[in-house]
């Protein structure tokens, strides 16, 4: 007899950052159906591809669904079935025999792009277990954005979209593939219908490119050059916002005195915009109030990402957009546990100067360690030795920049666990393996500690495997055995109570809600000025001195100088299919884009005898991959735009499933990084293609 599908609203998560409303039909402990809510805060009952199809994950024939323990040589692919009490207990055993013998920073927490709580779980238990060192790709990910946001204006400037904006100017973002922390496309066509301008700035024409008013085709890692010459045609023409410029600014004539040397005319040849065209698209920002910048992930992928991020917050404070109604905002939370206080921050006073980061001089309030800095302490002892490494919700091997450098680092540890849904190829180097439930298979809070001011509910939709944990419990468990015991819960679903305690109310109150919004304050400097010492926006950073900073963001060179032998420049995009190197298991997502495709101009492909789908091999300085070819114009002829996270899960498990074969980070490489915060070049890389497959 057919049971009754009963619908269950929660929200998305593990696929980008989430934030989609989404009612999910149930029939006993089988989900039959994910699609949008129609309430959604962002999504307004819209949802991706992947959103729909994610219940596919839990019952792949492939899911790990027991704890596992190495039984051969590492990395080999042999593996013995465990109880969860010996799981536990080797971890635990051997992360406390490293904290005996090297102390407790010798162990590297190790978390992928946050997903959910379990992430700031993760920090607690790094806190509790008295490691400094958070090992996160945040160096490539929200971190520069956020932190040059607090550095230059005292808080992280979110693009607001559920206010009323005259135009969106769209950098390095493309909501209609992907999200952008908290940001659903849905909202950016909603603006859009109802009148505000779109002037994007992407080396690829885009989806939302193609919506554009003006699209500005800039030279992939010249994001600040073109940022610097708007500022120079503003100031030259007198578009900014004088009133809010004399008042709340700081530094505003060293600025103007410094960008005079980036004139459209200067850096038009290194941009590769036309100077008409950057005069035109300062112009329409300048003269739109309000206006909103979303700037999306890819400014983060070079060494110069704080000129970037710096150079982009500064023409938010000359047009007066800054904490205002349509403009880019500080989102304030609701009333819920601060994570400071959440992550036991107490129990690590010294986290900034004890972590490996330090040594490196990164920049203030930047407390997650690059992956640059965390191999070279495994390799090489600096600045001190470290022996372990315990990930979660992550994929080093083919998400950090230099893969065959991050093998070398995980075959070189004492000891490895982590925690999955699959047999990935960094799961494939553990010693321990911990069999993870999905989202929809335990309770858990979104967007916390994001900055954008939401949290989202993402109430338990089915029951797990027997054997399957929530990471948070996983995690609550490790603690009991490695830390003090007080500190971690019988259940650890009793940290959603923590959270949402200061609010009054319960997980249960919390969920059926759906989301909890902190209060709008637009225009908060008028009463308390800028978080920043001066008390106003630091277009000249009074600070520089003090952190060894630049004190202006500046032009000075490309991420990489242009090398003959290369003469292509390598990018890299998102997949709409996938989360980074997540999910190519997924069978439905897989026939959607079932191999890594790179594009090419017609006219660079037809120079080098090029045709669709063609095996090529990209090339860089680094290392070479094979990948087929997208015959397509929506790229420069000079730029060539590769598949990012890929590996073959069918591949040979004594190889840790194929990780080199079309992985885009064997072309990248981590011995040039942003001083700021460890950023190494994932994209703007000098390159070169042919047909061909890469031997072996």
């Amino acid at each position: 007899m057919d049971e009754t599908v009963r619908w269950v609203r929660t929200h998305c998560g593990r696929l980008d950052h989430g934030g989609c409303a989404l009612q999910v039909g149930v029939r006993g402990n089988a989900i039959v159906e994910v699609r949008g809510d129609p309430q959604g805060y962002l999504n307004r009952g819209s949802t991706c591809y992947k959103g729909r199809v994610s219940a596919d994950r839990l019952t792949h024939p492939e899911r790990l669904r027991h704890p596992l323990k190495r039984a051969g040589k590492r990395g080999e692919g042999k593996w013995r079935r465990i109880s969860w009490e010996e799981a536990l207990q080797v971890t635990a055993e051997n992360l406390l025999k490293i904290k005996g013998e090297h102390g407790a920073r010798a162990v590297g927490f190790g978390a992928g792009m946050p997903k959910g709580l379990e992430h700031f779980v993760l920090i607690r238990l790094a806190n509790c277990f008295g490691s400094p060192n958070v090992v996160a790709p945040q160096d490539v990910c929200h971190a520069p954005r956020e932190i040059s946001g607090v550095h230059t204006c005292g808080f992280y400037p979110v693009a607001d979209l559920h206010h009323p904006t005259r135009l969106i100017l769209a950098w390095g973002s493309n909501l209609l593939s992907t999200n952008e922390e908290g940001q659903i496309g849905r909202l950016a066509l909603e603006q859009i219908r109802n009148g505000a301008r779109l002037l994007v700035v992407d080396p690829r024409r885009t989806e939302l490119a193609e919506r554009a008013h003006l699209w500005l085709q800039l030279r992939p890692g010249t994001s600040h050059a073109l940022a610097l010459s708007m500022l120079q045609v503003i100031i030259e023409e007198s578009l900014y916002d004088k009133d809010f410029v004399e008042q709340h600014t700081y530094g505003f004539e060293d600025l103007a005195e410094h960008v005079k040397q980036y004139s459209p005319e200067c850096v038009s040849p290194v941009t590769w915009v036309a100077p008409d065209l950057i005069r035109r698209a300062a112009r329409m920002y300048a003269e739109a109030k309000p206006a909103s910048i979303l700037w999306g992930n890819a400014i983060e992928h070079n060494v110069h990402v704080f000129d970037a991020a710096r150079s982009l917050v500064c023409l938010m404070a000359f047009c007066g957009n800054l904490e205002v109604a349509g403009g880019n905002i500080h989102a304030h939370d609701p009333p819920i546990m601060k994570p400071g206080e959440f992550v036991r921050a107490d129990r690590m006073p010294n986290k900034s100067r004890e972590m490996i980061s330090a040594y490196h001089g990164v920049i203030p309030r930047l407390m997650t360690v690059a992956p640059a800095y965390f191999r070279r302490a495994v390799l090489e002892g600096v600045p001190y030795p470290v022996k372990g490494y315990l990930g979660m919700c992550t994929n080093p091997m083919v998400t950090w920049a230099e893969s065959p450098l991050t093998h070398k680092a995980f075959m070189h540890l004492d000891f490895i666990a982590v925690a999955d849904l699959f047999m990935t190829p960094t799961a494939s180097l553990a010693d321990i393996v911990f069999p993870a439930a999905h989202q929809f298979e335990m309770n858990d809070i979104g967007h916390y500690g994001l900055g954008h001011g939401i949290i989202a509910a993402r109430p338990k939709v089915v029951d797990p495997p027997p054997e399957c944990w929530p990471d948070m419990k996983i995690l609550n468990e490790l603690g009991k055995r490695v830390s003090p015991a007080e500190e971690w819960h019988d259940d650890a679903d009793m940290f959603l109570e923590d959270i949402l305690r200061p609010s009054g109310m319960t997980f249960q109150e919390f969920a059926e809600l759906g989301i909890l919004k902190g209060p709008d304050r637009f225009l908060y400097w008028r009463e308390k000025g800028f978080r920043t010492p001066t008390g106003k926006v630091e277009l000249r950073l009074s600070t520089a001195e003090k952190f060894h900073l630049k004190a202006l963001p500046e032009f000075k060179s490309l991420p990489e100088e242009d090398d003959e032998e290369f003469p292509l420049v390598l990018i890299s995009a998102k997949s709409r299919h996938y989360l980074h190197s997540s999910y190519r298991w997924v069978e439905t997502l897989r026939r959607k884009e079932p191999e890594p495709t790179v594009e090419i101009h017609p006219r660079t492909a037809a120079d080098l005898g090029i045709a669709e789908n063609d095996p090529v091999i990209i090339e860089t300085k680094h290392g070479a991959i094979t990948q087929r070819a997208r015959v397509t114009d929506s790229v420069h002829p000079r730029v060539i735009c590769a598949a990012i996270g890929w590996w073959f899960p069918e591949g040979d498990a004594s190889r840790q499933v194929d990780w080199r074969t079309s992985n885009i980070n064997m072309l990248t490489c981590a011995g040039n990084v942003g001083k700021e915060f460890g950023t190494p070049n994932l994209k703007s890389l000098p390159c070169r293609i042919r047909r061909g497959h890469v031997p072996g």
